[in-house]
């Protein structure tokens, strides 16, 4: 790992940052940035787990929220998943919905191993697509005793159903045929293509498969949703390890969400408590709203009035660090 200090936003000189290294059950060599509160080796602290958005690194979103964690008297860590941004993983920008389910579960070895955390009360936090794998691994690992997520993608849901569930049967079919193809393609070179986690179709209702193509500047007309993710991974918090608006992710990637779904066993969680945070104006809601009714008690849904998705990310207006101070101090026990 680097010693280049790559973060993306404002940095609390008053809180230790230290970077750590772990593996999880597959071998693979995970980075995370641990954040130490003042004084904490004076007692056992308790400690949230943070990771997301799906294709971000520690040193964007899931890093400012261990760093307020961390001032508000919490141990915390921001990880990289497996496969991207100092993690190890051999095939490069790789997602799987059960190793990052898993890669949570190794994190609270982790930090449940530090003789000043107390391990029977660890938290998790997962930020947009890693809110699934946050709550998957809440639900068969009790060790993690609560679980928040911010601004929720079900990335299983997002893959294999489009945006609002739009594909049609015949699009899911063609979409198919196009993963199922392009395997062919790359064990014939024995390569690794890159392409969308998230399948377009165009005006003939055929998938787009090429990698998107970020613009120099935005355009008067873009899209308010890409506009806003245009302005955080393009603009303001831009890294070099980031999937998201800097590589691509493989092409294939999208099977094991297929194949995965993410929200199949949310009511496992329970009986420790799930809170769940989107924007009132966020595409994402839905994803909330939904996971909220398919989960079993305690659970809390937070609107964030005029909140946009984007803005659980950084915009400390908006983001509810208070409220999710209260949460942990109040269900880690």
């Amino acid at each position: 790992m680097e010693n280049k200090d790559t973060r993306t936003f404002e940095i609390n000189p008053k809180i230790e940052m230290k970077k750590v290294q772990f593996r999880n059950r597959y071998g693979i060599m995970l980075a995370g940035d641990l954040y130490l509160p003042e004084g904490y080796g004076e007692k056992k602290n308790l400690a949230v787990i943070v990771s997301g958005p799906f294709g971000a690194v520690k040193e964007q979103a899931s890093g400012l929220y261990a760093q307020e964690l961390a001032a508000r008297g919490f141990v915390s860590m921001a990880f990289d998943p497996s496969f991207g941004g100092e993690s190890g993983g051999e095939v490069r920008n790789m997602a799987s919905p059960e190793i990052f389910t898993e890669d949570y579960s190794a994190a609270v070895d982790y930090v449940g191993l530090l003789p000043y955390v107390d391990r029977e009360r660890i938290g998790a936090i997962g930020i947009c697509g890693l809110s699934g794998m946050a709550i998957t691994a809440a639900g068969t690992d009790t060790r993690i005793k609560a679980v928040a997520t911010l601004s929720m993608y079900d990335m299983s849901r997002d893959m294999s159903r489009g945006h609002m569930d739009c594909y049609t049967d015949q699009q899911r079919n063609k979409i198919k045929r196009y993963l199922s193809g392009q395997r062919w393609k790359d064990a014939e070179t024995g390569t690794f293509a890159p392409g969308n986690h998230e399948i377009a179709f165009d005006e003939n209702n055929e998938p787009i498969t090429g990698m998107m193509e970020v613009p120099e500047k935005l355009p008067e007309d873009a899209d308010p949703a890409f506009a806003a993710f245009y302005h955080y991974y393009a603009e303001r918090a831009r890294h070099p390890r980031a999937v998201n608006f800097v590589s691509s992710w493989t092409a294939t990637m999208p099977v094991s969400f297929w194949n995965f779904p993410l929200m199949a066993n949310i009511w496992e969680v329970s009986p420790h408590p799930i809170l769940m945070v989107a924007g009132e104006n966020a595409h994402s809601r839905y994803y909330s709203e939904d996971a909220y009714a398919a989960a079993a008690e305690p659970k809390e849904l937070m609107i964030i009035p005029g909140a946009d998705h984007v803005d659980l990310y950084d915009n400390r207006n908006k983001i509810p660090f208070d409220k999710l101070e209260r949460f942990f101090r109040e269900n880690l026990k």
